[in-house]
C-alpha cells in the first residue's frame, strides 16, 4: 500500500511539471512587410496600315435579258416551233396562233372601207356636176351682162330700144347672179360632204389597219437572241394574254452577277473593277466579272447595297440562277490603325486598349473595325484616340487599372 501511494505521488508531480512547462509561450519574431513590386506588362505597337483584305460574299447569276412571252390576243396555238433549250435568233418565228373572230372582224372593217370609198367617189362626182353647172351659169351670166350693157347703151338714144327690153335684160343679169351664188353654195356643201366622207374613210382605214396589226400578233417572234428556258403551250392549246406565259426567253451569252455588299464595305465599290468568283458546279475554277452598276441605295432590312457585275458567258457554261461566291476586295481611302485582337479589352460598358505612356497605364476607348491578316499576323482595325507607334498592352484586361505604374517588356509580336 505504501508503494502505491509513493507511485501516485510521483505521477502527480510529473503531471504538474509538464503542465507548467506547456504554459510558457514561445518568443515571436517580428518582420517588416515586403516592398510592393511594379508589374511587368508585355506590350505591342499600334500600326498604321492600309486595309487590304478579301471578303467572300454570296451572289446570284441572272440572265442579261429575261422575258415571259404571252399571246397578245386570246387565240389557239396553231403551231409552235421551239422547245425548252432551243437557241433562237431575234425575229425568228416561235409560234403561230389562230383567232377565227379576228378574220371576221377584219373582213367587216375592210368592207366598211370599200363602202366609204364608194360614197366618197359618188360625192366627188356630185361636186364635179355642181361645178359644171356653176361654170355654165357663169358663162350665161357673162352673156346676159353683155346684152344688158349693149341695150343700156342703145337706150341712151330715144326710140332705138324699148325701155322694157332694158329692164328684162337687167332682170336676167340679176337672176344669173343669184343662180351662180346658189351653185357656189351647193358646191361648198358637196365639198364639205366629200371631206366628211374622207375623214370617215380614214377612220375606217385605221380600224382596218388596227385589225391587220392585231392579226399580226398571231405570229410570235423572238425579241432578241437567246435560249428558250420554259415552254408551257402546245399545239391546240388556248393562249391568253394573262396567266401562265407560253414561253420564257433568256439571253445568256452575257449574265448579270448581283452581289449584296454590306454597308461597311460600300466604299470599296469601284466601277470597272474586276471581281473573281467561284461556283459549286465548277470546283477549283475561278471566273470573273466587271463591276458596272450599283443601286446607290441600301436595303433597309439587310443593310446591303445590290451591285451588278457583267459576266461574259459566250461559252455557255454558266446559267442564270446559279449562286456564286464573290471574292470581294475591300480597302480604305487612307491608312488605318491596327492592333492584335487580344489587345482589345471588352466589358459590358466599353471596349478599350491599355496604352502605356511614361510607365503609367491609360485606358483608351476604341471602336472595332475590319479584321486583316498582315504578314501572317491577325490584326483588328481600331478607331480611337491612338497614334501610330503607341505602346499598348498585348493583352487587354480590366484588371490592369488606369494610373497603375508598370514596367514594359516587348512581346514577340510587337514592333
Amino acid at each position: 500500500m505504501r508503494k502505491f501511494v509513493i507511485g501516485l505521488s510521483l505521477a502527480f508531480a510529473v503531471f504538474i511539471v509538464a503542465a507548467c512547462g506547456g504554459s510558457q509561450k514561445p518568443q515571436t519574431q517580428t518582420s517588416s512587410p515586403p516592398a510592393p513590386q511594379t508589374p511587368a506588362v508585355n506590350v505591342t505597337t499600334v500600326q498604321s496600315l492600309e486595309l487590304n483584305r478579301q471578303l467572300r460574299l454570296p451572289g446570284e447569276l441572272q440572265a442579261w435579258q429575261d422575258t415571259a412571252i404571252y399571246a397578245k390576243v386570246q387565240s389557239f396555238v396553231e403551231e409552235i416551233r421551239v422547245d425548252r433549250g432551243s437557241v433562237v435568233k431575234r425575229g425568228q418565228l416561235l409560234a403561230r396562233l389562230r383567232a377565227p373572230e379576228l378574220d371576221t372582224q377584219r373582213g367587216e372593217a375592210e368592207a366598211k372601207v370599200r363602202a366609204a370609198q364608194s360614197q366618197r367617189v359618188e360625192a366627188l362626182a356630185r361636186v364635179s356636176g355642181i361645178r359644171a353647172q356653176r361654170l355654165e351659169a357663169e358663162a350665161k351670166l357673162a352673156a346676159d351682162e353683155a346684152t344688158y350693157q349693149r341695150l343700156k347703151s342703145a337706150s341712151a338714144t330715144p326710140g332705138v330700144v324699148a325701155g322694157n327690153d332694158v329692164e328684162v335684160a337687167e332682170r336676167s343679169v340679176e337672176a344669173g347672179r343669184a343662180r351662180i351664188q346658189l351653185w357656189q353654195e351647193n358646191e361648198k356643201a358637196a365639198q364639205a360632204q366629200v371631206k366628211a366622207l374622207e375623214e370617215g374613210e380614214r377612220a375606217l382605214n385605221e380600224a382596218a389597219r388596227s385589225m391587220r396589226n392585231i392579226e399580226s400578233y398571231l405570229r410570235i417572234t423572238a425579241p432578241f437572241d437567246g435560249v428558250i428556258t420554259e415552254r408551257n403551250a402546245h399545239q391546240g392549246s388556248l393562249a391568253s394574254p394573262t396567266g401562265t406565259p407560253m414561253l420564257r426567253l433568256q439571253q445568256v451569252s452575257r449574265l448579270r452577277l448581283v452581289v449584296s455588299v454590306p454597308e461597311a464595305e460600300v466604299a470599296s465599290v469601284k466601277p470597272g473593277a474586276k471581281i473573281s468568283f467561284t461556283l459549286p458546279a465548277f470546283p477549283g475554277e475561278t471566273f470573273s466579272g466587271v463591276i458596272e452598276r450599283s443601286s446607290r441605295s441600301l436595303d433597309a432590312k439587310t443593310r446591303t447595297m445590290p451591285v451588278e457585275l457583267d459576266v461574259d458567258n459566250a461559252r455557255g457554261r454558266l446559267a442564270p440562277g446559279m449562286f456564286p461566291e464573290a471574292i470581294w476586295p475591300t480597302s480604305r481611302s487612307r491608312p488605318s490603325l491596327f492592333v492584335p485582337p487580344t489587345a482589345i479589352a471588352t466589358t459590358t460598358e466599353r471596349s478599350f486598349v491599355i496604352r502605356i505612356r511614361d510607365g503609367v497605364v491609360e485606358w483608351v476607348d476604341v471602336k472595332r473595325g475590319a479584321s486583316m491578316n498582315h504578314q501572317g499576323v491577325d490584326l483588328v482595325e481600331v478607331f480611337g484616340d491612338l497614334a501610330p507607334g503607341d505602346q499598348i498592352a498585348a493583352r487587354g484586361t480590366d484588371e490592369l487599372r488606369a494610373g497603375t505604374k508598370v514596367t514594359i517588356k516587348q512581346s514577340q509580336g510587337g514592333k
